[in-house]
């Protein structure tokens, strides 16, 4: 049976007792996504060496007498099959006991590893389905800042480096900061340019003001000639940093304030001791046809390694209203996307 931690802190330091717990499995998220989510954290195993630790996140859809479940980014679980197989059951047991309508689990798990290949089978044999509903980003890019200042710039392309400085001779100055109006006006201007949903302003205020304040978080902002011409979010947990929201204003692109700030914000999250500085975020195909393939060119150039993900699955004890969902699912969130065109 798993054991339910009701002290917020003490299930985060739980958690940094794995190797990459995930800033989307802590305490203070499962804060931020309430009211509409509720959440519940627990762990398998003794709490000073546990086997798998999850915070389920859980609600209604609409005034349906129906709930969804997501464990985001999770769960944390022992890197071996072995503790796979054994908590896999006991999640699809809670979606039963729940009477939910599925739960979803999208942890951090090399698709391409010998432990990537085999949970994907077993997942495949266990009935999970892999969600037409990815939520987070599957793919994405890792920079190891281990290696330090020096390696990085060296596996750098050359046009990066090379960017990086001319920004910093033009004047770009970037420096750590709290105005969080300020990042998020230049974010809803990034928003409209490129098309993309952003969720409105009390949000983001709420998600940076509070990962910040603990220490969790940070904006680094770029100005030049003392215009604001580029930002970024980065969340950090353990040993990884993550690049979660970025803007630019088409001010000043000429002096390539986002490759200073990128720049930066990896010297920032390795003086925080982080190892792991993760893109969030690559094409699904690594093909000039994807819509991310742009900014896909722009991470790459800083060296990176391109890393696939084992993606969301979906665990349904009704295969019937399962599939109901998924088919009416996607056609609310294009018309949502229409609208939002339109705006």
């Amino acid at each position: 049976m798993p054991k339910i931690i009701t002290g917020l802190a003490r299930f985060d330091d739980i958690l940094l007792q794995f190797e990459r717990p995930h800033v989307l499995q802590t305490s203070h998220w499962a804060a931020l996504k309430a009211p509409v989510w509720s959440g519940q954290q627990v762990v398998w195993g003794d709490e000073t060496s546990p086997e798998a630790a999850a915070s389920i996140l859980t609600r209604s859809l609409g005034r349906l007498p129906v709930k969804i479940q997501y464990i985001p980014k999770g769960p944390t679980v022992r890197p071996d099959l072995a503790t796979w197989e054994r908590i896999l059951p006991k999640l699809e047991a809670r979606a039963r006991d729940s009477r939910a309508l599925f739960i979803k689990i999208d942890p951090d798990v090399d698709a391409d590893s010998e432990l990537g290949r085999a949970l994907i089978g077993l997942l495949q044999e266990r009935g999970w389905v892999f969600s037409a509903d990815q939520v987070q980003f599957r793919n994405t890019v890792l920079s190891d800042l281990t290696v330090g200042e020096e390696a990085l710039l060296a596996g750098m392309k050359q046009k990066t480096r090379y960017n990086i400085r001319l920004a910093g001779r033009r004047g770009v100055a970037v420096t750590p900061s709290d105005d969080f109006d300020a990042f998020y006006d230049l974010y809803a201007e990034t928003s409209a340019r490129d098309g993309f949903l952003i969720r409105p302003r009390d949000y983001y205020l709420r998600v940076m003001s509070r990962l910040q304040s603990r220490g969790l978080g940070q904006l680094l902002l770029a100005r030049h000639a003392d215009a604001l011409v580029a930002g970024l979010f980065l969340f950090r947990f353990g040993s990884t940093a993550w690049y979660f929201y970025g803007a630019s204003s088409n001010r000043g692109r000429r002096n390539m304030p986002t490759y200073l700030l990128q720049w930066e914000a990896m010297r920032w999250a390795m003086a925080q001791g982080c190892a792991i500085y993760d893109w969030w975020g690559a094409p699904d195909k690594l093909d000039e046809s994807d819509p991310m393939w742009g900014v896909y060119r722009f991470k790459e150039g800083f060296g990176g390694r391109f890393t696939r993900w084992i993606g969301a699955w979906d665990y349904a004890p009704s295969r019937t209203l399962y599939r109901a969902y998924a088919q009416a699912m996607p056609k609310v969130l294009d018309v949502m996307r229409r609208r939002h065109r339109k705006g």
